[in-house]
């Protein structure tokens, strides 16, 4: 399958540069995927879509302050690092630059002396290797958010004034590299309301990493390969979880990386318990079998999210419904509106969705 299947053009002006507020105001696009419409809402209007018994999951993951400045040991070059994650107690995966600076053994002052590293181990694709080290007293996780920055992705080119604002109103432990954006939307307000008709809530944990976000740049989509990410998912979840399925109501996941964990986890017709690492790539032709609604934000074109989207309710329908958020003057991308994507019926196979896509390849 060619990746050029899901491009599009998406000029600078409908990226959304700050978040909307209140956050429920932002715009949130109905798709009904059985029908093939949609309908234009606010986000607060989220409880009117949903019914008693249908199930929200939440991914509660906090993104840290993982862009940290700091310079060379000796030489005094200004380096900037991204942590992506932990692979140890002290070491960490990271995304680093000026790059070509940068060798094993290369010592490190970060946030003038609260923290140093040591360069271990030089990766793939700007990635490194380090062993980070608190420089004064206190513990890295403390000092990474006390001197560390919100990490905005690159088309967001102005400062963000209020750094919770690239949080979750119910975020937990800190893990991830980048927001969970379908989750920004959500008040405190929306929440109770979605309680108060009978939608129970259940939540995870999937900390995110950059690799999710990237264009894909294999031309054949069954040849990329995406990062593992770690997935925490216990009993008492899945017993909300299970417990809607059983009787016959929807699984609604907020964002793509709820998608991507529920998933990870379901064996036959149940979802475990999950801790772990999982590098799962859902593109058209998956056969989900966890969930039967999805909010989302609009994505990148060639992302693995707008594979993920297009698997879900199709491609010809997204691309129709991206192409009319443009008209209709949708924001995109992280701080950007959101859509609903819903089966009327709940679960159900893909497998038309998978015989469209195939002939859609077919005929190109």
């Amino acid at each position: 399958m060619r990746i050029g299947l899901f491009d599009y053009d998406l000029p600078p002006e409908f990226i959304a540069q700050r978040p909307v507020e209140p956050r429920e105001n932002s715009r949130l696009m109905v798709v009904n995927c059985e029908s093939g419409t949609w309908e234009h809402l606010r986000f607060g209007d989220l409880p009117t879509c949903l019914e008693s018994g249908d199930c929200l999951v939440l991914n509660r993951s906090r993104v840290r302050r993982s862009r940290l400045r700091g310079s060379k040991v000796g030489g005094g070059g200004k380096v900037e690092i991204l942590l992506l994650r932990r692979q140890g107690n002290d070491v960490w995966e990271v995304l680093a630059r000026p790059a070509r600076r940068l060798r094993p053994g290369v010592e490190l002052i970060i946030g003038e002396g609260a923290l140093r590293a040591k360069i271990l181990e030089k990766g793939e694709r700007g990635c490194f290797s380090i062993h980070l080290y608190p420089g004064e007293s206190g513990e890295v996780e403390e000092l990474v958010e006390r001197i560390g920055e919100v990490p905005l992705p690159p088309y967001i080119k102005e400062g963000l004034e209020d750094p919770q604002r690239y949080q979750t109103i119910y975020a937990g432990e800190v893990g991830s590299a980048a927001a969970l954006t379908a989750g920004l939307h959500f008040e405190i307000g929306t929440l109770q309301r979605l309680l108060d008709i009978g939608v129970r809530l259940a939540s995870l944990r999937l900390d995110v990493g950059l690799d999710t976000f990237r264009p894909i740049q294999e031309e054949e989509v069954e040849k990329h390969r995406l990062h593992s990410e770690e997935l925490y998912l216990d009993e008492e979840e899945c017993n909300t979880i299970n417990i809607t399925r059983e009787k016959g109501h929807r699984i609604v996941a907020v964002g793509t990386t709820v998608v991507r964990a529920l998933e990870s986890a379901i064996s036959g017709d149940e979802v475990l318990p999950f801790s772990g690492s999982t590098d799962l790539f859902i593109y058209p032709g998956f056969r989900f079998r966890a969930v039967d609604a999805l909010v989302t934000n609009f994505h990148l074109p060639k992302s693995s999210l707008l594979l993920m989207v297009c698997a879900f309710a199709g491609r010809e329908l997204v691309m129709s419904v991206y192409r009319d958020a443009m008209e209709e003057g949708y924001r995109f991308l992280s701080f950007g509106d959101a859509c609903l994507f819903y089966f009327p019926r709940g679960r159900r196979t893909f497998d038309h969705i998978f015989a469209q896509t195939v002939k859609e390849e077919s005929e190109r």
